[in-house]
């Protein structure tokens, strides 16, 4: 590729670079093919028109797909004997050449908040952790769902930042997740119109960076929001990224989810200390693709998380800085209060701290809320996920 004047080009094909580079870096993570060893092909993950191509390599017509989709998507089955409205010579034909899987749930773990942690083993073996968050009042909750095994981004406070990254995970692994929450909670068919979702929105906040794994978190969340599936509207999906400032844009003009943006802190020195993805994009490259993303408005607000670490970034004087760094944007600050995990060396705000730090936050007319740790007792809160995956494991399965 050649080498590009920073001082001519213009930002667009700045941006552009950058994107293409931190393309190639992804695929060297890329996930082991979705076929299993018997030949037979996933089907999960597949867009529309790949199903279709798939169908009719084997001499089906398109409106199967359209019928294969709505069992997967709709109805949430994994035989092909179950979709009645294909004839049994078809579906015989379907399972000799496709399967239509699930994650393995190799742990399952319950809080006493009700909390529920699912350690998910993959085909090849690596394993990364899901989790489902009810809501107290209602019959919803959030399905925190992971795009990497490990992390790449190293982040001081974070146990996921603890493991190297192994692999990106799959579109079908990615939306293998929540489908395979969704059996756990018998929420098929998939719910319509007004009908209220136990599972009702996801959170891309798992272990991973899903910016650094764009094409296959892209690809599953269009899948997701189809219409004609789970049809999960976008307005109920939030994708969260610590800053890959290119690939926000992308994101903002293809997916137009919901984003939240990771920044922990509201000076560079500190930043690079807490979120080393800041010596590549600083917080003002942070914020101005903020303000950018044009899926931010005030009805769809977008999300600040910060990690409140006592004695480090939840001074008063950091409070008033945040607020002059978001000011004009369309955006509410989630205060995190630190998980501990074994081998941290953070310690969690105090009551008192946070209250000052969201006291401020609100009187500039930001709404603060203090997000209540859940399901701590199995290491299910924010920050806590973490496996035991690793990549020599990865290299001896492929």
């Amino acid at each position: 590729m050649p080498t590009i004047a920073l001082t001519q080009a213009p930002v667009q094909d700045l941006t552009e670079a950058e994107r293409v580079r931190i393309m190639a870096k992804t695929a060297r993570f890329n996930p082991p093919p979705a076929r299993l060893a018997d030949g037979r092909r996933e089907l999960i993950g597949l867009s529309r028109a790949e199903l279709a191509a798939e169908l009719a390599a084997i001499g089906e017509k398109p409106f199967r797909a359209k019928q294969v989709w709505h069992w997967m998507y709709h109805q949430g089955a994994t035989d092909f004997a179950r979709m009645s409205s294909i004839a049994r010579p078809l579906q015989q034909t379907l399972a000799e050449n496709f399967v239509i899987g699930r994650p393995e749930a190799a742990v399952v773990q319950t809080s006493i908040d009700e909390t529920r942690k699912f350690l998910f083993r993959f085909r090849d073996g690596q394993e990364a952790e899901t989790v489902y968050i009810p809501d107290r009042q209602e019959d919803r909750g959030a399905v925190c769902i992971s795009s990497q095994v490990g992390c790449t981004l190293s982040c001081r406070f974070c146990h996921t930042g603890t493991q190297t990254l192994v692999r990106n995970l799959g579109a079908a692994e990615i939306v293998g997740q929540f489908m395979a929450a969704r059996d756990s909670y018998g929420e098929w068919p998939s719910p319509r119109g007004e009908t209220p979702r136990l599972l009702s929105t996801i959170v891309l906040m798992g272990m991973g960076e899903p910016l650094y794994n764009y094409e296959n978190v892209a690809k599953a969340m269009t899948i997701v929001m189809d219409n004609e599936g789970i049809a999960l509207s976008r307005r109920r999906i939030t994708l969260s990224t610590s800053g890959v400032v290119p690939m926000m844009d992308r994101a903002g003009a293809e997916l137009g989810v919901n984003l939240a943006v990771s920044l922990h802190a509201v000076r560079d020195d500190l930043r690079d200390e807490l979120v080393p993805l800041n010596r590549k994009y600083p917080i003002a490259e942070v914020i101005a693709a903020c303000r950018r993303y044009p899926a931010a408005s005030n009805a769809r607000r977008m999300t600040f998380e910060y990690v409140m670490l006592k004695g480090v970034n939840d001074s008063t004087a950091d409070a008033h800085e945040l607020v002059r760094l978001i000011a004009g944007i369309p955006a509410k600050v989630n205060l995190i209060p630190f998980n501990p995990w074994p081998g941290s060396a953070y310690e969690t705000s105090s009551g008192a701290a946070i209250d000052r730090f969201a006291n401020i936050i609100m009187d500039a007319g930001f709404s603060s809320p203090v997000r209540s740790p859940r399901g701590r007792d199995i290491l299910a809160a924010c920050g806590q996920l973490r496996t035991e995956s690793q990549p020599d494991k990865a290299a001896r399965a492929s």
